[in-house]
């Protein structure tokens, strides 16, 4: 390995996010590299300098680094020539610290949320609004060495379990939901999300998530519920530009027709050019029924002239 490589990789080496054979690599490097040496035991230092640290970060915080983490590694799959890729990225990050390699500037880094297990959450009775109820650790174990004396050196990383609990009226509560409702990991979690949101569509914030759940979510559940919640909106301009494009695009049949339904409440004769495009590739003759009765009901035709 160069050194170059070798200083690159030292932050992920420290937090246990290298493979076991790179993490041999690195070691054996540094092990012969005096100049390498003395970057790590710096590095060394000012980890330890983070432990003895605690940092006051809001509760939604951690569950919106995880949603963004999650939304980059299902990114990972796109050209390299198009993204950098995660090791630059952090790389570049870490170098961007420069002189600010003290314990002030990686407290910085701390509050960003990058790394979950240095996270010390204030205590119940000093959070405001939701109750926090606090759970159980789990860990994730890297590396195991034993060294000359006897003594075994086991790197893992920790993170600690809370529960939070509030009405939907507390903002923690809104916030985490909303970070929920994007979580691309778990359909099940978006779909309970979204099915609590619905019912405060009131809210410019939480209309938005139902939008953007309607039209980006893989899972049509999800979609379904999005539509719930967007019931009482539809003759908003955002609401009906967003169910004319599911007529479209939508490929589940069950989210076509509840947009159709949506869409009549106002029988808007904008929507006779959307119909008459939906009904000349649908597939589905319960679909195209509900279009020929839309248009009937709008004195227009079937076909386009």
């Amino acid at each position: 390995m160069s050194c170059e490589s070798v200083t690159r990789d030292m932050p992920l080496y420290l937090y246990g996010e290298l493979a076991p054979e790179e993490e041999e690599r690195l070691e054996a490097h540094v092990h012969g590299c005096e100049a390498c040496r003395r970057e790590l035991d710096c590095q060394k230092r000012l980890h330890r300098a983070l432990d003895e640290h605690a940092v006051e970060v809001e509760p939604a915080l951690l569950a919106g680094c995880r949603t963004d983490l999650m939304r980059a590694v299902r990114h990972m799959d796109t050209p390299k020539a198009a993204r950098p890729g995660w090791k630059e990225t952090l790389f570049g990050f870490w170098n961007s610290l420069g002189a600010m390699r003290q314990p002030v500037g990686a407290l910085a880094l701390v509050a960003l949320g990058f790394f979950a297990a240095r996270f010390s959450m204030r205590p119940p009775s000093q959070q405001s609004g939701a109750a926090v109820t606090p759970e159980a650790y789990a860990y994730t174990i890297r590396s195991v060495q034993p060294d000359a004396s006897g003594r075994v050196q086991i790197a893992l990383d920790e993170t600690r379990r809370r529960t939070m609990v509030g009405g939907m009226d507390d903002e923690n509560i809104r916030r985490l939901l909303l970070a929920a409702a994007r979580d691309e990991a778990n359909p099940g979690l978006r779909v309970d999300s979204i099915d609590l949101l619905k019912s405060h569509a009131g809210s410019a914030v939480v209309r938005d998530a139902l939008v953007t759940a309607l039209l980006r979510d893989p899972n049509a559940g999800v979609r379904l519920k999005a539509l719930e919640g967007l019931k009482n909106f539809a003759s908003g301009p955002e609401t009906r530009q967003a169910l004319a494009q599911v007529l479209l695009t939508d490929e589940n049949p069950g989210v076509r027709v509840q947009a159709i339904d949506m869409l009549m409440q106002q029988r808007d004769e904008s929507l006779v050019g959307v119909l008459q495009n939906l009904i000349q590739k649908e597939d589905n003759n319960y679909v195209r029924l509900k279009c020929q009765t839309a248009l009937q009901e709008m004195n227009a035709s079937v076909g386009t002239f």
